[in-house]
């Protein structure tokens, strides 16, 4: 397991405050201090994790290499947590992230408190390196790629039976199919990380979802 491997498995159990938590924060602050990481990026879960490193990988990029580790919140309100322990007031390393609409203002909130701004919009987000999607990270690759080129994704992916069957269901008859599309990559467990790297792939690299692009930019 390399050193950015290590410090993303300490973090996450140093979050967890469970009884393995001293000896995580330890090994952690133990990497952060030899320079290991430069820069932890937030993100809401691991099909975020996997389209950032998806992207990076098709730029030539191995964020790794770089010192930079995607670390996956395991939902939205965790950010606060991570943050105390990553920010200013913790190991003090470069942070980054990104999160759905929904969840924009509990990540301002956490920033504001761990003193990285006040009274903070979008705007004011961007340039600390922390990017808001639309609604999520699935409906900005959805709507980039437009319905045609998501379904030869998933077709290509032996999934498109499956869908069609999805479809018929009564509550998507009414639905259009960006959202049935949307709906059916979060409805089996690893789907969502399956097709964040598969749509990623299937990307046009001068048309990448803003949110994407400017976090990948920023670091």
């Amino acid at each position: 397991m390399d050193a950015i491997e290590r410090f993303r498995g300490a973090v996450i159990e140093w979050a967890a405050g469970g009884a393995g938590a001293p000896a995580a924060a330890e090994a952690a602050h133990e990497l952060a201090a030899r320079g290991a990481v430069r820069t932890a990026v937030l993100v809401e879960g691991v099909s975020d994790e996997v389209a950032l490193e998806a992207l990076a990988a098709r730029h030539g990029r191995s964020l790794g290499a770089e010192g930079i580790s995607v670390i996956p919140l395991g939902g939205a309100t965790s950010i606060g947590r991570f943050l105390n322990l990553l920010g200013p007031q913790g190991l003090d390393v470069g942070l980054a992230g990104l999160c759905d609409a929904g969840e924009e203002s509990h990540f301002a909130r956490a920033l504001e408190r761990a003193g990285l701004g006040r009274d903070l919009a979008r705007a004011d987000m961007e340039p600390l390196g922390f990017h808001v999607c639309v609604a999520d990270l699935e409906e900005e690759l959805i709507r980039t790629l437009g319905a045609a080129s998501v379904q030869q994704v998933v077709e290509a992916q032996g999934d498109l039976r499956a869908f069609h069957i999805f479809q018929k269901q009564p509550a998507q008859r009414e639905r259009s199919v960006e959202q049935q599309l949307r709906r059916f990559m979060g409805t089996i467990s690893g789907r969502k990380s399956q097709y964040a790297r598969s749509l990623v792939d299937a990307l046009d690299l001068g048309r990448v979802p803003r949110p994407l692009d400017r976090l990948l930019a920023h670091l």
